[in-house]
């Protein structure tokens, strides 16, 4: 999960330095069909969810350390 959240919030970062260029991420480029008040809101949502996956998959990898030290 911790690497989805970090591709997650690299493009969502990545997608608003390139907005602001005036270019976009070919994957991303539908985003901008629905108007700039969504496309913003989905690269914001993409952020968000990325650090709330990155922050979950810390919490598994401490619980597995956790776990796995108290069984020996």
């Amino acid at each position: 999960m911790k690497k989805i959240g970090i591709y997650l919030i690299i493009a969502g970062i990545g997608s608003i330095v390139l907005n602001q260029l005036g270019y976009e991420f070919t994957l991303l480029m539908w985003i901008s069909n629905w108007g700039e008040t969504v496309a913003w809101a989905i690269r914001g949502g993409a952020i968000a969810v990325g650090a709330v996956l990155f922050f979950i998959g810390i919490q598994q990898e401490q619980q597995s350390l956790t776990v796995g030290s108290e069984s020996d």
